[in-house]
């Protein structure tokens, strides 16, 4: 599975990208604004691709995807859909590392992931997004997405606003 745009390539993830996973995981942004995923060691890492990507595309035709550049294939970040039970549909989820902040790869990314959905009959998607992190919701409300409510997804979860 491969999704191409002017600037990226988006395909599924493998062991492999345990070293980037292990580095996104525990960045500044992504511990502030998704959370700590307990993930540190490079062991970790693929588990938690294998458990999750790699388990979402064979149960549902989609997941998380690494988003690279076309022109040098470095990656720099996620893109893609997830199937929480927690939610009653599918929401899009991202993340990058820190040094492609500001460099319009977020949106170029949803907006391929949100044809994806589409073409796959996947209707509303939805986001759950911090609600201190402007620059996700500012991303969000540019797919077209509102602000709907503000849920935990678990009893012990911090609160998110869940956009549709």
């Amino acid at each position: 599975m491969m999704i191409q745009t002017e600037r990226l390539t988006l395909s599924h993830l493998d062991e492999t990208d345990a070293d980037f996973m292990l580095a996104l995981l525990n960045s500044q942004g992504f511990l502030s604004y998704i959370g700590d995923r307990g993930v540190r060691t490079q062991q970790q890492a693929v588990e938690y691709i294998l458990d999750g990507p790699v388990k979402s595309y064979r149960e549902n035709g989609f997941g998380m995807y690494r988003v690279q550049l076309k022109a040098t294939g470095d990656i720099v970040g996620l893109c893609g859909l997830v199937k929480r039970p927690q939610l009653e549909h599918v929401d899009i989820g991202y993340a990058l590392l820190p040094e492609y902040f500001g460099q319009g790869y977020a949106i170029e990314a949803c907006v391929a992931v949100m044809q994806e959905a589409k073409e796959k009959n996947i209707h509303p998607v939805v986001a759950i997004v911090d609600s201190n992190n402007g620059p996700s919701i500012s991303l969000l409300k540019k797919l077209g997405l509102r602000f709907h409510s503000t849920i935990k997804l678990s009893p012990d979860d911090s609160s998110v606003d869940l956009y549709r």
